[in-house]
């Protein structure tokens, strides 16, 4: 029988030929370098195209949850991802949207607006509510948004956490901004509607529970002197807040505030500030913004007939003030 004929149920061998297996170890060799010539290329073409997308997304745009150690945080960024980078701190039972009237002031800034823990889209646990851990998770939270300088701005509570993060980071912040941050526990302008709550601890959690919205937009008047109309969206927000949230981070303001007046934690910090204080604010005495005067570098803005919320009750010149301060 020829060499060359195959008999049924064999394989059949050319004389002089590899031995069996060989040639298909060679094939299935040429395959895997083909698969990862391709798989390489792919690759190649995968990392070329995200470079390609990086340099033609010129913003930061767009809203995320960054997973931190305590609860996880939900994060708005805004504007030129290389542009000097603002981070923006709401107050008691706020959130990012308590910004929206002064983003075209900063539009040329990468601005970062975090809901705090407990507030927004943010997590709401039991616990890690004092203001050291507020600043602790913000710090987190731009380090994995890989920002490593910032001015940071407060409002009210906001500005106690924008504080804390400095005295905590003071590599990163570059610049403080206190928005009606209340310096000191006496300078508050009588009971809030969260202190109301607290005074009756049998009824308190039921009666936030069944808070209505006649009743949030009561509370929240306190914040505004001027006309505002306030948006449905801050009292769909301050109902996501739990009572739990609400009144920790309450208590914890005040703690952090009895421990050391605000003026006194800055001046240590020696840091570029700037506070912003309405001249008819109807939470904290307005004429206690002279306290941030014995702090070295601080800019004092009083904004005549407006109360405790510049941002909407006068965008104007609340955002001017940001970005002017923001860019040095």
């Amino acid at each position: 029988m020829d060499e060359t004929t195959s008999t049924p149920g064999r394989h059949s061998q050319r004389a002089g030929a590899p031995p069996y297996g060989t040639h298909d170890r060679r094939s299935g060799s040429r395959r895997r370098r083909i698969a990862l010539l391709t798989a390489s290329g792919l690759v190649a073409l995968l990392a070329w195209n995200t470079v390609v997308v990086s340099t033609k997304t010129a913003g930061a745009t767009g809203q995320q949850i960054v997973r931190v150690p305590g609860g996880d945080l939900h994060v708005v960024q805004d504007g030129p991802a290389n542009a000097p980078a603002v981070v923006l701190l709401h107050g008691l039972a706020g959130s990012t949207r308590w910004w929206d009237p002064v983003l075209p002031a900063l539009r040329d800034l990468h601005v970062i607006r975090i809901d705090l823990l407990g507030h927004g889209e943010s997590a709401k646990p039991a616990n890690g509510y004092s203001i050291a851990e507020h600043a602790a998770r913000v710090g987190a939270v731009l380090d994995q948004l890989g920002v490593r300088r910032a001015t940071v701005v407060g409002h009210s509570t906001g500005g106690a956490v924008a504080t804390s993060l400095a005295e905590q980071r003071h590599e990163l912040v570059t610049g403080l901004a206190l928005i009606d941050t209340g310096p000191r526990v006496d300078a508050f302008l009588g009971e809030s509607f969260v202190a109301k709550l607290m005074t009756t601890p049998v009824a308190a959690q039921l009666l936030w529970r069944l808070r209505t919205e006649s009743a949030i937009r009561t509370a929240l008047s306190t914040a505004f002197t001027r006309e505002v109309q306030i948006p449905d969206q801050l009292v769909a927000d301050v109902r996501r807040v739990t009572y739990r949230s609400l009144t920790a981070t309450d208590e914890a303001s005040t703690a952090y505030l009895t421990e050391r007046p605000i003026p006194d934690r800055a001046a240590r910090l020696d840091l570029p500030t700037l506070v912003i204080f309405g001249s008819a604010d109807r939470r904290w005495q307005p004429s206690s913004a002279e306290d941030y005067r014995r702090v070295p570098r601080a800019r004092i803005e009083i904004l005549d007939g407006v109360g405790h919320t510049p941002m909407y009750e006068d965008p104007g010149t609340t955002g001017a003030l940001l970005h002017q301060f923001a860019i040095g």
